[in-house]
């Protein structure tokens, strides 16, 4: 019998307890023993939760009760959650987490301190889409060439209403506020770091690479206008926050931005709140993972998924492995970067604008591919997408752009996908 403390008792906690008491059957035909949640831990003891557990405000009552041997941490947080984490590990109980923050800053450590002790975290990463398992076992055979995920519901949902419906970003934003779908202070979602954290996870599973969110390249959607969704329906894109983990011979380069992909491609018709990951393996080829990125009971799944695989005793380590698999592999800079650009520049209507730029552009060796010119009063707005540059060359070439007099605000650069 494994029994369970849960330290936050949320949204997540709770699903947890009802999917662990209602479906207790098939989990533990499926784990081989019983799967019961004991004690739960929660801020306020006044706020009414319906569980069927015992409540308490002391994480300590938890971590130093004998009878239960594992821990699932749902309390969110980077510091006091690894805190929990260390204390659980330091007596010797397994611990679940579905923290993505902790683990994009403490993996490695954690997974050091742990040792023999299992620590699930399937949760971390896309809800209720198994692509830890995946990349952990089901692709363990491959290098793993590339991944490109959408992986934050809220980014997806607010760009999906603009592409599809023509509302700006604010009202979009809005709604999705109104709908639960994003907090009132949204910065954490769609200024791209709550992606950071889950690709980095994904990056270590695949690649080994121990990588912090400062060393990244992390930038979010709160730049993107109507202008962009014109772009994208003229020429064939959807744009979707996109995070990247690419292997190019010893160099992985790891990245969170806004991105135009091909309508053709399926991750351009993952809309909504859900989230899509397509993993490039080099024997597999390429393989798609589609599902919930979040919700109560979607994240709960893959928290008990972790229990039961616990319960299972693979006695694997945390990461997949217990030294590095691919040798000689660093983060690529992000300056050596390389992609196709989608450019905005909102500038004076007047002769010879277009080849002011074009001159910038060619001197920071970037050629055009498309253009495209909405023209105004006295002013215009020049759109166009770039063949493959340098991400030195485009920003220096951005720096340049602005400086122009010809041009009335700072340019915006938007990457497309390969």
């Amino acid at each position: 019998m494994m029994r369970i403390g849960i330290v936050g008792v949320g949204v997540v906690g709770s699903s947890v307890v009802r999917i662990l008491q209602q479906n207790k059957e098939v989990i533990a035909a499926r784990a081989g023993e019983e799967i019961i949640p004991v004690k739960g831990v929660v801020r306020s003891l006044g706020k009414q939760r319906n569980v069927d557990i015992s409540l308490y405000s002391d994480i300590e009552s938890v971590l130093n009760d004998d009878s239960i041997d594992t821990i699932v941490e749902l309390m969110g947080g980077v510091d006091e959650a690894f805190i929990v984490a260390k204390k659980t590990l330091g007596a010797k109980k397994r611990l679940v987490t579905a923290n993505k923050a902790l683990l994009a800053y403490h993996r490695y450590e954690l997974q050091e301190i742990a040792g023999e002790i299992p620590i699930g975290f399937e949760a971390s990463v896309a809800g209720g889409i198994p692509i830890i398992k995946a990349l952990r076992d089901g692709l363990g055979a491959n290098h793993i060439l590339e991944i490109s995920g959408i992986l934050n519901g809220t980014c997806n949902y607010i760009l999906t209403k603009m592409l599809y419906e023509n509302i700006d970003y604010a009202t979009a934003l809005q709604e999705a506020q109104h709908l639960g779908y994003a907090e009132a202070d949204p910065v954490f979602d769609v200024g791209g770091i709550d992606a950071a954290h889950k690709l980095l996870i994904l990056a270590s599973l695949a690649y080994g690479i121990d990588a912090k969110p400062d060393d990244i390249l992390i930038e979010g959607i709160t730049k993107i206008s109507n202008d962009e969704i014109a772009f994208a329906r003229e020429f064939g894109y959807s744009i979707k926050l996109l995070g990247i983990a690419k292997r190019q011979n010893n160099q992985v380069e790891l990245r969170i931005h806004p991105a135009f992909i091909k309508n053709a491609e399926m991750l351009s018709r993952v809309d909504g709140v859900m989230n899509g990951i397509s993993v490039v393996g080099d024997c597999v080829g390429e393989t798609m993972f589609y599902g919930a990125g979040a919700g109560g009971d979607a994240t709960a799944s893959a928290v008990i998924s972790d229990l039961i695989e616990i319960a299972r005793s693979k006695g694997a380590p945390m990461l997949g492995f217990k030294k590095p698999f691919e040798s000689g592999l660093y983060l690529r800079s992000q300056e050596e970067i390389q992609s196709r650009y989608y450019l905005k520049a909102e500038v004076a209507d007047k002769t010879g604008v277009l080849a002011q730029i074009a001159k910038i552009l060619s001197e920071e060796d970037i050629s055009i591919n498309s253009l495209l010119q909405q023209n105004g009063m006295n002013d215009a707005k020049i759109l166009l997408s770039t063949h493959y540059a340098l991400e030195k060359n485009i920003k220096c070439a951005l720096k340049r752009l602005g400086e122009l007099p010809v041009v009335l605000s700072e340019p915006l650069m938007i990457r497309i996908k390969d």
